[in-house]
């Protein structure tokens, strides 16, 4: 129930780095749920581990004559403004690149990597997509977190089988994408996504296959390609 802790995540990590080689990783994204020296230790362990870490705006960065927390080493940064720190930073043992964001908002998005600091928050921005697919998986689309599923081999084939079903409503979205133009709303973005497109479509196909035998075909085939 809720969030894992912090040993759960790194027993996570542990078992992911045994099966990717972290030469076929371009990079790790992380919430700041994901920092400390724990964290910091394993993936600067050989072979090291690529990572972009957001971390909190109250954390003290040490320049090597001073520490200061990060929102003084940011506090020029105007809305929609970044920048990279010329220097490392010493950070939960490591010397680490940072580089930082003032949000609309007015907030902070600072990002620690051990690499190519010049690309780390548009790298990190890549991480939506990760809360745009739990989106799809559960309230936006399937409902996931309403199962009754315990037993953890049933539960991997159940998210196996959500993970075809998510492709396959995805790619019949860029289908219908390309002969019908989806709506925009006042702020400019699309009134429905490509997945929730295509997950519509389907519905009405599969729900009237007496007259809709063509498209099913149609969309069939698009699933036996996915």
């Amino acid at each position: 129930r809720g969030n894992s802790n912090t040993q759960e995540r790194f027993d996570q990590l542990v078992e992911f780095l045994c099966v990717f080689a972290p030469e076929d990783i371009a990079f790790l994204t992380a919430d700041r749920e994901f920092i400390g020296t724990q964290w910091f230790a394993l993936l600067m362990a050989e072979p090291v581990t690529r990572f972009r870490i957001r971390i909190r705006e109250s954390q003290l960065l040490f320049d090597g004559q001073q520490s200061l927390k990060t929102t003084i080493v940011f506090q020029d940064l105007q809305p929609q403004q970044s920048k990279g720190l010329s220097g490392k930073r010493r950070l939960w043992g490591h010397w680490l690149y940072l580089a930082g964001l003032r949000l609309e908002d007015g907030s902070l998005l600072v990002v620690a990597t051990n690499h190519a600091p010049s690309t780390a928050i548009a790298d990190y921005a890549l991480r939506w997509g990760i809360e745009t697919l739990f989106g799809c998986l559960k309230t936006r689309g399937f409902c996931l977190e309403a199962t009754q599923i315990k037993d953890p081999e049933r539960l991997k084939k159940l998210i196996a089988l959500l993970t075809l079903a998510f492709c396959w409503a995805h790619r019949v979205g860029e289908g219908v994408g390309e002969h019908q133009t989806i709506p925009l709303k006042k702020h400019g973005r699309k009134a429905r996504s490509i997945f929730r497109t295509g997950l519509d479509h389907l519905r009405q196909i599969l729900l009237n296959l007496e007259t809709h035998q063509a498209h099913f075909v149609q969309v069939l085939n698009l699933l036996s390609c996915t």
